[in-house]
């Protein structure tokens, strides 16, 4: 189970980085996406911050496991925000990546939960 831990924890991690990086670079492929759901352009760089917090939270939390726990949690807040957003604008087909990192960020607190 700790294998299993560290792979979702290590994959999550990896995806709320490159997430924020495509945020803070504001890359073409993101911006339009945030424009979409109403995401207004100066929330944009905190919505980042968020992410990467959350990156720092789960991997701390590998050690320390309460704030791996707290991380996962905002994680998943988070990301059904997002589809919550996606889904308020009518844009049932551009969810979907939301709502799988959400299934993975419950992954990571079943997981981190068990092997406390």
């Amino acid at each position: 189970m700790v294998i299993a831990l560290y792979v979702v924890t290590i994959f999550l991690t990896v995806a709320l980085v490159f997430s924020a990086i495509g945020k803070l670079t504001k890359n073409p492929s993101v911006i339009p996406i945030m424009e979409q759901v109403k995401v207004p352009a100066d929330k944009i760089p905190l919505l980042a911050y968020v992410e990467i917090l959350g990156a720092i939270g789960l991997v701390v939390g590998l050690f320390v496991w309460p704030i791996g726990v707290a991380a996962a949690i905002g994680v998943i807040l988070y990301f059904v925000g997002a589809v919550v957003a996606h889904i308020r604008v009518g844009d049932t087909k551009g969810f979907g990546p939301a709502a799988f990192l959400a299934l993975v960020a419950v992954a990571a607190l079943v997981l981190r939960l068990v092997t406390a």
